[in-house]
C-alpha cells in the first residue's frame, strides 16, 4: 500500500494531476476493507504534500458520480511513460484511475517528480494517532535490545512459490495443498534449478538454522512480524526461545478488534524502530522497511540469502561446512548503507 501510494504521487506530479486519497483494495488479502483514513494520517499528509502535489480527501461533485476511466499501466512492456500514454486520457476525461506500472524505473523520473515521492514517502506518511499510540505501546512492550524477523512461510506464500517441502507436518502440508489451487509444484530438476534460484521461502527450522549460524544467541529476543497462519514455528521457537508477537503483547480486545492492514501497520512500525530487522524474503514490506531504517540511520538489516543456502545444502554441505559458507555469504550485507525502495532519495555527498 505504502509502495504504490507513493508511486501515485509521483505519477500525480508527472501529470500535474490532483491526487484523490486511494481506497485500499485489501479485501483479497485480508478479507475485510478499509480506507487511508484507518491507517494514515490524512491532514499531516495533505499538510505535508503542500507544494508538491495537491491531494483532497474527495472528488469534486461535478465529476463526484461518474465512475473513472480506469488506465491499467501495470501490464505494459518497455520503457513505458506516464506522459505519453496517460496524459491524454487526463486531459481528455479529467477524471481517470491507474494502476501504477513498475516499468518505468523511478530513477526516469524528472527531479520534482523524484522529489514528491520522496516527500511522501519519508515525510508526508504517519499513522494515525490512534494506531500510532497503539505500536509505540507495542514497541516499549518488547524487551530491549530485539530482532525484527519478518517470517514468511503461510499456506498461500509456499504455494504460490510452487515449491515442495519434505519434513513438514502432515497439517501444513494439507493446508499448503489446499491453497495451490492450479498452482502445482515443481518437479524433478525444474524444481531442484527453482530452489537454488532462491524461489523457495525459507521454514522456521531453516530460519532458526541461519540465525545461528550468523552467530545470533539462541536467548535473544525476537519479535516475530508476521501474519495469521505461520506454519511450522516450532521450528524457530524450539530454538529461540523468546519470541513475542503482537498478539501475545497485546490486550485480546485490542488485538481482536483490529483490521488486517492495521496490524501490518504495527508490524511496519515496530520493525523500523528494531535494533535489528531480518527477513527471510525480499517482499515490499522489506523494501519499504530497509528504506526507512536507511533513511532514519537505523543500517542493522538484512535479507537470508535464500538462494545461497539452496545452493550449499544442493551440494552437500553439513553442519560446520554450512554454517562457515552462510556466515561468509552475509557478513557483508549486514550494514546496508542506504535503502532498498527509493534509494534516489538518499543524498550521495555531503554538504
Amino acid at each position: 500500500m505504502r509502495r504504490d501510494l507513493c508511486d501515485g504521487v509521483g505519477i500525480a506530479r508527472l501529470l500535474n494531476a490532483t491526487l484523490v486519497l486511494p481506497k485500499f483494495e485489501v479485501a483479497a488479502y485480508w478479507n475485510e476493507s478499509s480506507g487511508f483514513e484507518d491507517v494514515f494520517d490524512v491532514d499531516f499528509f495533505i499538510q505535508q504534500m503542500k507544494g508538491f502535489v495537491n491531494v483532497v480527501k474527495e472528488l469534486p461533485i461535478e465529476i463526484a458520480s461518474k465512475d473513472p476511466v480506469r488506465v491499467d499501466c501495470s501490464k505494459r512492456k518497455g520503457q513505458f511513460d506516464y506522459v505519453e500514454s496517460v496524459l491524454p486520457s487526463l486531459l481528455k476525461h479529467g477524471y481517470i484511475s491507474i494502476t501504477p506500472a513498475m516499468s518505468q524505473r523511478r530513477d526516469r523520473y524528472p527531479l520534482y517528480a523524484k522529489a514528491a515521492l520522496c516527500q511522501a514517502c519519508y515525510s508526508a506518511l504517519r499513522l494515525t494517532n490512534t494506531l500510532e499510540k497503539k505500536a509505540l505501546e507495542l514497541l516499549q512492550a518488547i524487551p530491549k535490545p530485539f530482532l525484527s524477523l519478518h517470517l514468511r512461510f503461510e499456506p498461500d506464500m509456499v504455494a504460490y512459490s510452487q515449491c515442495e517441502y519434505s519434513g513438514i507436518s502432515l497439517a501444513s502440508a494439507k493446508a499448503i495443498e489446499a491453497a495451490r489451487v492450479d498452482r502445482k509444484p515443481w518437479t524433478g530438476e525444474t524444481a531442484r534449478i527453482w530452489r537454488n534460484r532462491g524461489k523457495c521461502p525459507l521454514t522456521p527450522n531453516e530460519t532458526a538454522f541461519i540465525l545461528k549460524a550468523l552467530a545470533i544467541p539462541t536467548n535473544t529476543t525476537i519479535y516475530l512480524a508476521a501474519g495469521d497462519g505461520l506454519m511450522e514455528l516450532e521450528g524457530l521457537t524450539s530454538v529461540y526461545t523468546n519470541v513475542v508477537t503482537k498478539s501475545s503483547l497485546l490486550s485480546g480486545e485490542d488485538f481482536t478488534t483490529m483490521h488486517g492492514n492495521t496490524k501490518a501497520a504495527l508490524d511496519y512500525y515496530v520493525s523500523i524502530n528494531s535494533d535489528s530487522y531480518m527477513a527471510t524474503y525480499f517482499g515490499n514490506m522489506d523494501k519499504m522497511v530497509a528504506a526507512m531504517r536507511a533513511f532514519t540511520g537505523l543500517y542493522k538489516t538484512i535479507f537470508l540469502n535464500r538462494k545461497a543456502f539452496a545452493l550449499f545444502t544442493s551440494q552437500g554441505f553439513k553442519g560446520k561446512e554450512l554454517t562457515e559458507a552462510l556466515w561468509k555469504v552475509h557478513r557483508d550485507d549486514f550494514i546496508m548503507g542506504r535503502g532498498s525502495a527509493l534509494p534516489d532519495c538518499f543524498c550521495e555527498f555531503n554538504l
